[in-house]
């Protein structure tokens, strides 16, 4: 194995529990092995993310591995970097300075240029790095990095030997599951963005009894040529089929990412562009590797290992990934009418639904299915503001409804419509069960026209029905918006 750096300890390979995390909640059976399998190089108990650190393999994008001491995340990566015949380059992240990594500067015979004095621990000639402890790393020290993890570069020099670039580092944040690792901190939120895998490794407590044993009784100092020869072949056929993935991905892929990120979005879990067009890549990836069936959980495995959130010491709840893939995955999964009533009730906004409803609805009888599905699952006081925008143009032809889906929209709206005579707004006097009446009051007054005239019957019907909204304000914006993208839509 070709190895230059620093405190390089192999160490025999640990499964991590992950009691309480993501990974485990996607499925009680046991993954797909692939013709590959890492027990054949000595690696124990990886069985459940094995498929996705191969898929690192075949995109050659950053891997980041995260897990307690002596899970053999060190080992691991070097035993891939021998098996593939790699220069390999192993740098303890807490203890390297950047002289170690590009050696020392002096200036060409010719003053024109400076150049860099190589020693075996420098990384110009490696085709594979490990930052190991990369938590531990100097901030400076992490800044310096980006451009070597992102770019293959250092010094604004290409690194064209460079193929794999890895890191590993011990849990961060708070919440260490009863451990302390107190020089382990939050990677800045930047660099794990760079990352296309952020994998957290498994450890002692999950294991059978039989991988305890093989753990127990492993000898590290054996070679295993026949691991290494399987590998090589298998890699270039995955690399074949993940080239035709990416160079076209199918729409199912593309629609379950872009949906995905929304509903993260949604629970508060930003997705960047970049994240969102790497687990395209991280798809494909893993399919290739896995091969056909079991396509679902191949794509759960993806969404749970791509996302860098980890890497900064936050757990994204397992509730909220597994409600992203299952809402992203169905709608995906769904054609024609189908899909198209999903993403109806997928958006969250009124203006929005009303957009889909006009420009993209496939027939009435979709337009009258969507319609009154909504008009029977939102809040009484929702239901009723949504109708009462939608009602003119109902009425008008203007909508992509079926006939029947006319009178289902004025009977909500009529709720609205038939609130007659003059509504007191005056302050509150201690005696009216209503103590909002004065608040609203203030919100029509500085309204005018037509605007206020809709405002003030539709507060009318929340007030005397006592569905007076938190935010009265957020509500009269979205029935004018709503009002305003039906008028552009209809004219």
């Amino acid at each position: 194995m070709k190895i230059c750096g620093f405190s390089f300890v192999p160490v025999r390979l640990l499964v991590r529990s992950v009691k309480k995390r993501s990974v485990h909640h996607m499925s009680t059976k046991k993954p797909k092995r692939t013709p590959v399998q890492l027990e054949a190089a000595g690696i124990y108990g990886y069985e459940a993310i094995e498929s996705v650190i191969l898929a690192s393999l075949v995109t050659t994008d950053p891997l980041l591995l995260i897990g307690r001491c002596g899970t053999g995340k060190t080992f691991l990566l070097n035993s891939l970097s021998a098996a593939l015949g790699l220069e390999h380059r192993h740098y303890n992240a807490s203890l390297i300075s950047f002289d170690d990594l590009v050696g020392f500067p002096y200036p060409s015979k010719e003053f024109s240029r400076i150049e860099y004095l190589q020693t075996p621990a420098t990384v110009w000639g490696a085709e594979s790095v490990l930052i190991d402890e990369i938590s531990r790393c100097k901030p400076e020290h992490q800044n310096r990095l980006f451009s070597l993890v992102q770019e293959k570069r250092v010094q604004g020099i290409k690194l064209d030997k460079l193929i794999y670039r890895w890191a590993a580092m011990n849990p961060c944040g708070p919440d260490q599951n009863g451990d302390c690792y107190e020089g382990s901190e939050p990677l800045d939120q930047a660099l794990a963005d760079r990352f296309a895998f952020i994998v957290e490794v498994p450890d002692w407590d999950e294991m059978s009894d039989k991988t305890h044993r093989a753990i127990a009784g492993a000898d590290d100092s054996i070679e295993r040529p026949a691991f290494a020869s399987a590998l090589r072949a298998e890699l270039e056929s995955w690399r074949s089929a993940y080239r035709s993935l990416i160079a076209e991905p199918d729409e199912r892929t593309i629609e379950y990412c872009r949906i995905a990120a929304n509903e993260l979005g949604k629970a508060g879990i930003r997705i960047s562009p970049r994240r969102v067009r790497q687990i395209v890549k991280n798809i494909s990836a893993l399919r290739s590797v896995r091969g056909s069936g079991r396509e679902e959980q191949t794509f759960e495995m993806a969404l749970n290992w791509s996302l860098p959130q980890r890497a900064w010491g936050v757990q994204v709840s397992e509730h909220v990934a597994r409600s992203a893939h299952r809402t992203a995955w169905d709608a995906a999964s769904l054609c024609g009418t189908q899909k198209w009533l999903n993403e109806f009730h997928l958006e969250r906004r009124f203006p929005g639904k009303i957009k889909k409803l006009l420009t993209s609805c496939p027939d009435p009888d979709s337009g009258t299915l969507a319609v009154t599905q909504l008009l029977a699952h939102e809040p009484k006081g929702r239901a009723a503001m949504f109708a009462y925008a939608l009602y003119p143009a109902a009425l008008g032809g203007k909508l992509n409804i079926g006939s029947e889906g006319v009178p289902e929209i004025g009977k909500v709206a009529s709720g609205v419509l038939d609130v007659r005579g003059s509504f007191s707004w005056r302050p509150n006097n201690g005696t009216s069960r209503h103590p909002d009446n004065a608040r609203l009051q203030n919100i029509l007054d500085g309204m005018s026209g037509k605007r206020r005239e809709r405002a003030a019957q539709l507060f009318n019907y929340l007030f005397i029905n006592e569905l007076t909204p938190v935010d009265p304000v957020a509500v009269e914006e979205e029935l004018d918006q709503c009002v305003t993208c039906l008028r552009s839509l209809t004219l």
